[in-house]
């Protein structure tokens, strides 16, 4: 039989028995959670793996239990809290977001899909998320695994991202009006444990009848996707500097761009098909120092859209750090400082390279 209505009531059955147990979820046809925590969490797992989420989510809600708590941090420390969960600029929308909620709101979220969309940093996906699974509005959610499901559920071959509107065009004629909040993470659900990119089960599949992939063999080919176009690489220099009193020197990167706002390793600006030389790199170093010397190897990080390579300069001051620098930091204690984890592996690159005998 054709997807149809009816494929909601059996999906709703199968995440009655098979929900995932996760910190920021009632129970199936339980009471609506609280929607600062349905919010919190969408935005934190945009991009990021439920596993890599829990624990920042646990924290962050021990620390601010509401978003009005959220809204009297400083912007610091929830950049602090946020150091490896990656794409930054989610903890300062995050920020923003909660102080508009606190200040404008009144500490409430707004119900609809249309007053979560005007708030900052909030896009359709965690509009309809927020809406359907605190507010229980009927919103659409389309996330990679429900857009996986229904790219198979309706054997939709055009290749992502150009089929993406009519994915959600499918997706919307099976969302149902009662239990919209478990439909939407039902169908995540789905995606995530039974509908996966390789090998999905499918005799295990509420779905199975109805899905014509499965019944045209081709489940394993879909979604198509475009093929990726190489990303470029860009270069840069990081210089790791220790003072006369064994600290090293980090400064906190702008609030806008890549990383913004983080604290960094200070580096030179990372620019695409340049080999940096220690002549071209050493204007850009934080202290005038003599003996900057390069340290072996490379640190190499991927970020969405690039490649990154960074070599290290190395030098130490026989006096205290001038405070102008940046912030000064023991090096015994730089494994306590938030750190982005490009940022993370430049430390250990320099720390591993001061025990090499050879280095």
């Amino acid at each position: 039989m054709p997807p149809s209505r009816a494929s909601a009531d059996a999906l709703l059955s199968w995440y009655d028995r098979h929900a995932r147990r996760l910190p920021w979820r009632t129970p199936p046809g339980g009471p609506a959670p609280d929607p600062y925590a349905v919010w919190l969490s969408e935005v934190m797992l945009q991009q990021t793996t439920v596993a890599a989420v829990i624990p920042y989510y646990e924290r962050f809600l021990s620390r601010w239990p509401t978003v009005s708590d959220l809204a009297a941090a400083p912007q610091d420390d929830v950049l602090t809290e946020w150091a490896g969960l990656g794409y930054y600029a989610r903890a300062r929308n995050l920020h923003k977001c909660a102080k508009v909620v606190a200040d404008e709101h009144g500490g409430v979220f707004p119900d609809t899909e249309d007053g979560l969309r005007a708030l900052p940093g909030i896009g359709a996906y965690t509009a309809a998320a927020v809406a359907a699974i605190a507010f229980g509005q009927p919103a659409t959610v389309v996330d990679g695994n429900v857009e996986r499901v229904m790219a198979r559920l309706f054997a939709v071959t055009e290749p992502l991202p150009d089929s993406k509107a009519d994915l959600k065009r499918l997706a919307a004629t099976l969302t149902p009006r009662k239990r919209a909040g478990d439909y939407a993470q039902a169908v995540m659900d789905l995606g995530a444990t039974v509908c996966t990119p390789r090998s999905p089960s499918c005799l295990g599949c509420p779905w199975q009848e109805p899905c014509a992939a499965q019944s045209e063999g081709i489940q394993d080919q879909l979604p198509k996707k475009r093929r990726k176009t190489a990303k470029p690489v860009r270069r840069g220099v990081a210089f790791w500097v220790i003072d006369g009193t064994g600290r090293a020197l980090l400064r906190k990167r702008p609030d806008s761009g890549l990383l913004g706002g983080m604290t960094e390793v200070p580096s030179t600006p990372w620019q695409e098909d340049a080999t940096w030389t220690p002549d071209a790199a050493l204007p850009h170093a934080p202290v005038t120092v003599e003996g900057w010397r390069p340290l072996p190897g490379l640190v190499r990080h991927t970020f969405t859209h690039f490649h990154l390579e960074l070599a290290v300069l190395t030098a130490a001051l026989s006096h205290p750090g001038p405070e102008d620098a940046g912030r000064w930091v023991d090096v015994a204690d730089m494994g306590g400082e938030a750190l982005p984890t490009l940022m993370r592996k430049v430390v250990k690159h320099a720390l591993q390279a001061a025990l090499d005998p050879h280095h």
